[in-house]
């Protein structure tokens, strides 16, 4: 893949968004009582790979390793997502360091089914298109939580094959559906790593 070139006057690590409902910011250690309430319930966290948060102290060393640590980085998108009148964590959403790129998202359960994520996942793929940081975004979601699919779809996403995979910690066979955008008109061609990966795939007619 080529390499990619930054403008040091551009792109930012997770530079601040707003919505018409939301602020996207970066994560501070304020927010733990708030991303401690999001980690920990059961619900929300069903279709994570990671099991509900049990104590404070999770939820801090999660808070480190997956936002506060990485800001330091010169380019990155890991964000709290805040109603504008409020201005606390409802939710998060980012795009992993790794080759996929790929778009992750939570939400508190009382603001499920209200296009929060949707708004919030569109102000950060416009900031992506713009920066030019990847030539794509991919995103899984398990087959039995379609709702998140819902998401991916609404954003622009497209499905391109299902995979399934043993998560840990939780040692469960899981079924994953893979959606891609393409930002470099599909020059890099479909995300393939899950695909050479796990030997259990295929393209389901959706």
């Amino acid at each position: 893949m080529k390499e990619q070139k930054f403008d040091p006057d551009g792109p930012k690590n997770t530079p601040r968004l707003m919505t018409s409902r939301l602020i996207l910011r970066r994560f501070t250690l304020e927010d733990l009582p708030d991303v401690y309430e999001l980690l920990r319930d059961e619900e929300v966290n069903t279709f994570l790979p990671w099991f509900p948060m049990k104590t404070l102290e999770e939820a801090e060393r999660f808070l480190y390793e997956r936002y506060l640590n990485r800001y330091s980085n010169p380019i990155g998108y890991h964000y709290a997502i805040c109603l504008k009148e409020k201005d606390v964590p409802i939710g998060y959403i980012g795009i992993s360091d790794g080759p996929s790129h790929d778009l992750g998202y939570g939400l508190k359960k009382e603001y499920w089914h209200q296009g929060i994520t949707s708004e919030a996942a569109e102000a950060l793929l416009k900031l992506v298109k713009k920066d030019g940081a990847y030539p794509f975004l991919t995103a899984t979601h398990d087959i039995q939580n379609p709702n998140s699919g819902g998401v991916m779809k609404k954003i622009g996403m497209t499905y391109r094959y299902t995979y399934e995979e043993c998560v840990m910690p939780k040692n469960q066979m899981v079924y994953f559906r893979m959606y891609q955008i393409d930002f470099d008109g599909g020059k890099s061609g479909t995300y393939r790593e899950y695909w050479d990966q796990y030997p259990n795939h295929f393209v389901e007619a959706l």
